[in-house]
């Protein structure tokens, strides 16, 4: 006689796919960025009112920076960019998950040019060393192995599937806040109100749009329509972005190569290329499915695959023979009982 597994209400998705592997090589190259092509001087210098960075003090302190000489900042800086390139590789997670969200810490608390960017990539990085220390796959591109319903896990992997999943999550809501905060606190301010706003961005002397570009974007800048269109349908995004969470996943996608766009072009006409790519994570984040995996980062996806059948596997067998999931599938549908805590 066929048994039918039993239902269990209480699940949680594996959240070991590859689009927070994506997240965590884009918030990597970030940071190894700002370390690669900036020099030791303009990363560390005075600061009026404040003093020579780094700081060195309370919780700033513990940076890799300020445990070494100033003498050997220059070599710290190219150790520390030669392990965020080996995080961006996707290299055992579960081993490079603490060393990044370190360093992430050590140049946001370090640098005395950091801006937003550096700030969101050590929270999200942060909340991605949960997810990674439980994940014990040697490349964060790989397919993860298929799970079925009825296959026993240990308390161990049920618990490391609720604190990435959970991390996801809270990564999620983070992203969500700062996209309402972003949209709702241009409101208020009469250049966003009326329209103009990007009009003095663009021809600001410190992040105003780049000479070579200014024939094209003119064209947009100089025009009420062009103008008006620039600036507000970045807080309409923004806004849409902090209500996605609510929103259903068909939606989600349509954001997310919109959102990308947006924080590349700011890249592109603002010179902030760091800031863009913690950003791009964080959407990631914000809008993939918890565990989600995209077929196309997989470099296994060509493995063969058994049919699947729903046939006993011989005469003589009681029990169905469980189809596999498909590897391209999202691993956020593969559920795993929770444990009681």
């Amino acid at each position: 006689m066929l048994t039918t597994p039993t239902r269990r209400t209480h699940g949680i998705p594996l959240p070991w796919g590859n689009a927070y592997g994506l997240a965590r090589t884009l918030l990597a190259l970030g940071t190894a960025g700002t370390l690669a092509f900036s020099s030791t001087a303009t990363l560390f210098r005075p600061v009026v009112t404040l003093g020579e960075y780094p700081l060195c003090k309370g919780m700033a302190s513990g940076g890799a920076f300020c445990l070494v000489p100033r003498g050997q900042f220059d070599l710290l800086r190219w150790l520390c960019v030669a392990v965020l390139l080996l995080v961006a590789s996707g290299w055992r997670p579960r081993i490079t998950a603490l060393p990044h969200a370190y360093i992430s810490f050590s140049v946001f608390s370090g640098i005395a040019i950091g801006d937003g960017g550096d700030q969101i990539t050590w929270i999200l990085s942060l909340l991605l060393a949960l997810v990674a220390l439980g994940d014990n796959r040697r490349w964060h591109w790989r397919t993860p192995a298929p799970r079925t319903d009825d296959e026993p896990t240990s308390r161990a992997t049920r618990f490391r599937a609720l604190l990435g999943a959970s991390a996801w999550t809270v990564a999620r809501l983070q992203m969500a806040i700062l996209y309402f905060q972003a949209g709702a606190a241009k409101l208020p301010h009469t250049e966003w109100a009326d329209g103009s706003a990007m009009y003095y961005w663009a021809n600001n002397s410190s992040f105003g749009f780049p000479e070579w570009l200014r024939p094209l974007t003119d064209l947009v800048v100089y025009s009420p329509v062009g103008m008006a269109a620039l600036t507000w349908l970045p807080i309409a995004l923004e806004l849409a972005l902090a209500a996605s969470p609510v929103m259903s996943q068909r939606a989600r996608w349509v954001l997310l190569p919109l959102g990308i766009a947006f924080h590349l072009g700011i890249a592109l006409l603002m010179g902030l290329w760091s800031f863009a790519l913690a950003m791009a994570a964080g959407l990631l984040l914000l809008l993939s499915p918890v565990g989600h995996h995209f077929p196309f980062l997989s470099p296994d996806r060509s493995r063969k695959r058994q049919t699947p059948s729903c046939a006993p596997a011989s005469p003589g067998d009681a029990s169905p023979a469980t189809p596999e999931p498909a590897a391209a599938g999202l691993t956020s549908l593969t559920r795993l009982e929770a444990p009681s805590i």
